[in-house]
């Protein structure tokens, strides 16, 4: 099928794990046409869960991109995980959409991941709608979880479909102003959507008032709809069972006729030299791509999947990579329908696409074919911080570099995985979003890469800071027989707000100490920020002000001046009540009602701060409290022993406060010996 931008759309299915994105996935491309027959999770026959991990396990690990074609239109569908330990993947597909579909399971109604979606793409300003998935299992409940779904997303969230026939069947409630639904009259939900989708206009509103509903040509309605979208106005809900077909064509329809194309959804947050930049979907423009995936085939080679916004990429295009000087040649350009890779001649303005074997090219690199786009770059996205950590090494002697080019590519794949090497050390850790991460990421390194390593608690990521301002002052003499070395710095330190990191204030006046120095006395003090002062932990949030200092004409060097600059800011770093931090984290579990006293004890005996609960489905309570990372080492083991395993917990990084004093004590005393064989 050959079609412009005004044809296509893209839409990503995200939503709490077990919601059924995967199996409405193949629903949609068996009814567009795209497969013969929709694939199954039991059988790991489907397009999107390709990966043997993936079929294993029976849940997605990854995103998978496929597209269909319905009444002209062609439709890009992203199947993203619902795991929240597989969350660098989902937000990463966000940047490629215009609209993200919130599948939620209708046994389960509103969960953890659903609300964390709904807030990631509403910070995103992408358009939302909520796919009600599974609606025939208890059709009797789904006015109740109408109702939950507008509790907690608001009263923009309105039916464009119902469930009839006791959930076997839909009926349009948009275009379509009568008959009968299992939520009752057709007409009334027809009416409270058409009045929540005139009043974002003024001048629809008063051909509304004024002729009613047949005053308005479908245009207008139409324009109207998507205005609400892209503003938030309406969260459109529509209803599905995807594991036995029931709506599924109808929500094809629903992207044909009313979700955004890429002339219609809201601009991409792009940037050029710090100011917003508008992507304009011209397809004779200069090319502007985003690459929002990365994957490592091992038959292909690296691949790298990019969302075109601005101009055309064909195959012997030349393109830029960011602000890079050099041209790659596209060789080859695919579509991607899971892991197959079709060859395509162009990729217009919206369209997804993929380029092999470029190294260069990385995840969030925008390709560009002019120098007129150098400097443009996509606002970036906001990932969870992965806390969870291990620290790693090759179990063979001689598969050290083997394993650092494993994890560099597992790196590159998914934006929530970071790798880290404490030099001082020399301990490698590997950090993701939750104990399953990590897991899935050392069978990958094994099963992938050839690679067995042994694994072992990190230390924790202590910061140290200062609680005072300061004056700190050394004089650094040194005579060798030749020529000597000196220099000498007076230099004033003040703690900045938490989270602020370091500023470097050069008040030197009349030359006392040379400009070529100054960087010196910088390298100096940032030898202490990066090694800690008082437990070897990086030292952050301060000001430091060179003010005074003293030079020798012959003497003076580079070196001398690195040396007085470490030693006078040790020096005031000592007077300034030195504190180590500490991570805090936000901890969210939800437990069976019966469980709530064990949990609550045991947060009790790890310095929480416990902030609320909340009641859930099903018996289930929520506890929300902020918890110091070093307490949590074991405590998934901990509450799977309490719950018998039906606990379960998520966490994420808030902020870092001083520890208490017996715990600064320890940290200190047991980094005093290294400390004093420097």
């Amino acid at each position: 099928m050959s079609y412009s931008t005004d044809q296509i759309r893209n839409v990503a299915l995200a939503g709490h794990a077990g919601a059924g994105k995967t199996t409405l996935f193949e629903a949609l491309l068996h009814a567009g046409g795209a497969i013969p027959a929709a694939g199954s999770l039991e059988r790991g026959t489907t397009v999107s869960d390709f990966d043997p991990m993936e079929k294993a396990r029976g849940h997605s690990l990854n995103t998978a991109i496929a597209s269909t074609d319905h009444a002209g239109v062609h439709i890009n569908l992203i199947d993203t995980p619902g795991y929240n330990d597989f969350r660098g993947p989902t937000l990463s597909a966000f940047s490629a959409v215009e609209t993200v579909a919130v599948v939620v399971n209708a046994a389960n109604g509103v969960e953890y991941g659903t609300r964390r979606i709904m807030d990631y793409a509403k910070s995103r300003n992408l358009c939302r709608m909520l796919v009600v998935n599974r609606m025939d299992i208890d059709p009797g409940r789904l006015p109740e979880l109408l109702e939950e779904l507008r509790e907690a997303f608001g009263p923009e969230c309105l039916p464009v479909n119902l469930p009839a026939g006791k959930g076997m069947r839909v009926v349009d409630c948009f275009f379509n102003p009568s008959g009968d639904s299992d939520l009752g009259p057709v007409a009334d939900a027809h009416q409270r959507i058409v009045d929540q989708v005139v009043e974002i206009n003024e001048q629809v509103m008063e051909r509304y008032l004024e002729d009613g509903e047949e005053g308005l040509s479908g245009q207008a309605l139409h324009d109207a709809f998507e205005q609400c979208l892209r503003e938030g106005h309406l969260v459109p809900v529509c209803f599905v069972s995807a594991r036995n077909g029931v709506g599924v064509k109808e929500l094809l329809e629903l992207a044909e006729r009313l979700l955004p194309s890429p002339l219609e959804g809201n601009l991409p947050p792009f940037e050029k030299n710090g100011q917003p930049f508008a992507a304009t979907p011209d397809p004779d423009a200069h090319v502007v791509a985003d690459v929002f995936k990365i994957v490592n085939d091992p038959f292909v080679g690296k691949l790298s999947v990019f969302r075109v916004f601005q101009g055309t990429v064909r195959r012997d295009s030349q393109l830029f990579v960011d602000d890079g000087r050099k041209p790659f040649k596209v060789g080859h350009l695919f579509r991607l329908k899971g892991k197959e890779h079709i060859e395509t001649e162009q990729a217009v303005p919206g369209d997804i696409a993929a380029v092999a074997k470029v190294d260069e090219i990385h995840f969030d690199a925008v390709l560009h074919d002019s120098h007129d786009e150098d400097d443009i770059r996509l606002k970036p996205l906001e990932f969870p911080k992965p806390m969870f950590g291990l620290a790693i090494e090759a179990a063979t002697r001689g598969q050290e570099q083997k394993l650092a080019t494993a994890l560099h590519k597992l790196a590159e794949e998914d934006p929530g995985f970071h790798v880290e090497h404490n030099h001082e050390l020399n301990e490698t850790v590997i950090r993701g979003l939750g104990e399953l991460h990590l897991r899935v990421m050392l069978e990958r390194i094994r099963e992938r890469y050839g690679v067995d390593v042994v694994t072992r608690p990190p230390r924790i990521a202590y910061r140290e800071t200062i609680g005072a301002p300061a004056e700190g002052h050394h004089r650094h003499k040194k005579q060798t027989g030749g020529a000597g070395q000196f220099g000498e710095v007076f230099l004033r330190i003040e703690p900045l707000e938490r989270g602020k990191g370091f500023e470097f204030v050069d008040a030197i006046k009349g030359g006392t100490i040379p400009g070529q120095f100054i960087p010196a006395v910088e390298k100096g003090v940032r030898q202490v920020l990066d090694g800690g002062a008082i437990a070897g932990y990086q030292l952050q949030d301060v000001r430091v002000t060179v003010y005074d200092g003293k030079y020798h004409s012959v003497d003076s060097k580079e070196v001398a001046f690195v040396a007085a600059g470490k030693k006078a800011f040790l020096d005031a770093v000592l007077k300034a009540r030195p504190q180590v931090l500490e991570p805090i984290v936000d901890l969210t579990v939800a437990v069976p009602e019966q469980h709530m006293g064990d949990i609550t004890g045991q947060l009790a005996g790890k310095r929480a701060r416990i902030h609320g609960t909340d009641a859930g489905r099903g018996g289930e309570i929520v506890v929300k409290a902020q918890v110091p990372l070093s307490e949590l080492g074991d405590y998934a083991a901990e509450l799977k022993g309490a719950t018998a395993g039906r606990g379960r917990y998520e966490l994420e990084f808030s902020h870092y406060e001083p520890v208490p004093p017996q715990v600064q004590k320890q940290l200190v005393e047991s980094f005093r010996p290294r400390h004093d064989d420097d």
